[in-house]
């Protein structure tokens, strides 16, 4: 019997995904998996009614990723087992919703712009079920012909730091991690070793005290540890003196992606059911 395995990090396309929940869940159940977490970007699926259910013999946890602001240090924020119909969450998804929609048309007017090309903001905006993210205009700009590929996008027009990308304005750490209390969760934060963080302890320190329970201390790096800001194994070590929950998943967005990730990290069951058992207290 296989052991029991879960990957607590995907996307569908409620956001920048491309696989529905149930082509998820089949596929995850495929290769061996037990528990996922739908983790989609400030949004949740209007599919996802409860805190967690069982579809194709996966246990489906409902979670969130939020791009949060922890006092001048962009990063994300991870929740899980949360309601979807819980208020707070539903008012800082509002907010989220009207700031992507600014900065994709700002980033769209900045790709037209460069390229030349008549993009238009209706056109990504037909792409995105859910949430609207970058992976939707690097869609248009591959069907445009402005690049050969989305992770050619990426690279040379939308990426971090590239001519055309545009921030997204984030809601504090503090709001994000007290709606998701609010909503019967948990906090993580996701891919930690890819955050500028000068001060790791320090950091810990103040977040822990402040809303965050877990780290994401298990995800699979596109770069070799000594090209990432910090060492994973570091991480692992200064959550564990934190005494932090410890959560991991593959930031898997699906089959013709940037990110066709799922299977590549799987974490055993008992850090889902330390998660469980955080909820309930």
């Amino acid at each position: 019997m296989n052991p029991c395995t879960a990957d607590l990090h995907l996307h569908t396309t409620a956001s920048d995904g491309t696989q529905t929940i149930s082509q998820l869940a089949g596929r995850a159940k495929a290769i061996g998996l037990s528990i996922i977490a739908i983790t989609d970007h400030d949004t949740i699926s209007p599919e996802l009614v409860e805190r967690t259910h069982v579809r194709d013999a996966v246990e489906i946890i409902t979670g969130v990723e939020l791009k949060v602001d922890f006092d001048g240090i962009r990063g994300e924020m991870l929740g899980y087992f949360v309601d979807p119909h819980a208020p707070a969450l539903r008012r800082l998804f509002a907010f989220m919703g009207q700031a992507r929609r600014r900065r994709m048309e700002e980033m769209v007017a900045r790709c037209r712009e460069l390229t030349g090309l008549p993009l238009k903001m209706e056109d990504v905006s037909r792409l995105a079920a859910g949430s609207i993210g970058r992976p939707h205009l690097a869609q248009i700009l591959v069907e445009r012909g402005a690049v050969g590929t989305k992770r050619q996008a990426f690279e040379e027009l939308i990426g971090s730091e590239k001519p055309c990308y545009v921030p997204t304005p984030r809601p504090g750490f503090r709001e994000a991690a007290r709606a998701v209390h609010d909503a019967g969760g948990v906090t993580s934060i996701p891919h930690p070793c890819l955050m500028d963080v000068p001060d790791w302890e320090g950091f810990l320190s103040l977040v822990t005290a402040q809303g965050i329970d877990g780290i994401e201390a298990f995800y699979p790096y596109q770069k070799p540890p000594e090209l990432l800001a910090v060492d994973p194994e570091e991480i692992l070590a200064l959550a564990e003196a934190h005494g932090l929950l410890l959560t991991g998943g593959s930031d898997d967005h699906g089959p013709d992606s940037v990110k066709e990730e799922l299977g590549k990290m799987r974490i055993p069951c008992e850090y889902v059911e330390a998660l469980r058992a955080a909820c309930a207290t």
